[in-house]
């Protein structure tokens, strides 16, 4: 048996699972800081975001994918899809998420896809931080052994934190010795215009809840630091004009209030003050169109 000459482990490790089910809250957690945006409405993520969180003896490079959706056919949705299923292949370890006690058609899905591609997977079962002190999981653990005998079955809580050393403990055993990919400092693949594009679109997803259908995205039009501050000009594109209205809100009043809250969380995540300006323009069919999709960084083929 040969001794191993990397003492260090490096390895992608993909988050899936359907939409809404706690992927991104996952990510937030383990990093220690706020990467991936997070809401309570489905489809929130879109595009893969790589978290690399380095230790002394491990790099875990985490790929935070769309949450895959099987029933809707535009433009937008086949991208997603197609982005989390991409990710899946290119991976050495997979974090299958679900819910506690709900398990639906998707979540079979995707369950399908992970274990089809024969690499190992954790089953992350998350939100359990809200069981009751008489709620029994072992039959729920007990059924899923059952269905997936070759994974490891650990329940999480994402948004505080339970059980995730062993998650972390349990994915290192998981991965390969090899060198680091990255730099030790360096936590994400995307760009600074990336990342607050993402975190204007997250201010509005919350703001508007359910107001407002998928149908709008953020392009950076300007990023420039001057003087200490960032300046940052960016475009809200909606579809109708009717969504237009509702973005801005009367007075303008709600399109300030995504302005302060985006603003607010950009100060933290570049350490620097940011002076920004929001635009909202009506841009016709764009979640259905796939040249304008790739106009708009979504990049990948689909």
């Amino acid at each position: 048996m040969t001794e191993n000459k990397c003492p260090k482990k490096c390895g992608y490790v993909a988050i899936a699972g359907r939409p809404n089910v706690g992927k991104s809250t996952l990510l937030n957690h383990i990093l220690g800081s706020k990467l991936s945006i997070t809401s309570r409405k489905p489809q929130t993520t879109r595009h893969n975001l790589l978290g690399i969180k380095t230790t002394k003896d491990a790099q875990i490079i985490f790929v935070d994918t769309p949450g895959m959706h099987f029933n809707q056919k535009k433009a937008l949705n086949r991208y997603m899809n197609h982005e989390a299923e991409s990710a899946l292949k290119d991976v050495d370890l997979i974090i299958l998420v679900l819910d506690r006690d709900i398990w639906t058609e998707t979540d079979a899905r995707v369950a399908k896809e992970a274990f089809k591609i024969k690499i190992p997977v954790i089953i992350a079962i998350n939100k359990f931080d809200k069981i009751s002190a008489d709620q029994d999981m072992a039959p729920h653990i007990k059924d899923l052994a059952a269905c997936y005998p070759e994974a490891k079955i650990i329940p999480i809580s994402a948004l505080f934190g339970h059980q995730l050393d062993l998650l972390e403990s349990e994915i290192k055993n998981n991965i390969p010795f090899r060198e680091y990919y990255f730099p030790n400092n360096q936590v994400t693949d995307k760009s600074e215009r990336f990342l607050v594009a993402e975190l204007i679109r997250e201010k509005i997803v919350r703001q508007l809840g359910a107001e407002l259908p998928y149908e709008t995205t953020v392009e950076i039009e300007k990023f420039k630091y001057e003087k200490n501050i960032c300046h940052i000009n960016a475009l809200i594109l909606v579809e109708r004009e009717g969504q237009k209205k509702i973005t801005i809100g009367d007075k303008g009043e709600r399109l300030k209030m995504i302005g302060k809250e985006s603003r607010l969380d950009m100060e933290k995540l570049l350490e620097s003050r940011v002076m920004l300006t929001l635009w909202v323009k009506v841009k016709r069919g764009w979640s259905d169109d796939k040249n304008a999709l790739k106009s708009l960084g979504y990049k990948s083929e689909f």
